[in-house]
């Protein structure tokens, strides 16, 4: 199966991993857009209970803009999604890879903007990691 995104498992408690992502995300020019409490969400329309899960549409607008000016469809692809899940006692921070823009569009143009992008989703990970080693070692 192709890679289409980048992942780091942490030994964060899910909230603090949320946190963490946050933080991260500012550092690396992130905004944050939008949110979906996946496991809240499946628990009320569905009465199902899963692992806690969210969905952060986090946006770069410079990027945003020069992507849409290449290639409109990549609106599509917006805003990246950042997932944080907990599992056991940790949590997997994943986003999508935006190194599949252009192979998804088609359009070579955007390697430059996608791998901007890459570049600072991949610190973000980098140092929710750190941050989660850190507290380990206290």
């Amino acid at each position: 199966m192709p890679q289409f995104t980048m992942s780091t498992e942490v030994a964060l408690p899910y909230d603090a991993a949320v946190e963490a992502v946050r933080a991260e995300l500012a550092e690396v020019g992130f905004g944050v857009l939008t949110e979906i409490d996946v496991a809240a969400t499946l628990k009320s329309k569905l009465d199902v209970d899963v692992a806690p899960k969210i969905i952060l549409g986090a946006c770069r607008p410079q990027l945003a803009h020069q992507a849409l000016q290449i290639d409109a469809r990549v609106a599509a692809l917006l805003p990246c999604n950042v997932v944080v899940s907990g599992i056991g006692g940790g949590s997997v921070v994943e986003v999508m890879d935006p190194a599949v823009m252009p192979e998804f569009t088609g359009a070579a143009e955007l390697s430059e903007v996608a791998e901007d992008a890459r570049t600072r989703l991949r610190t973000m990970l980098d140092a929710v990691s750190a941050r989660a080693a850190s507290a380990a070692a206290r």
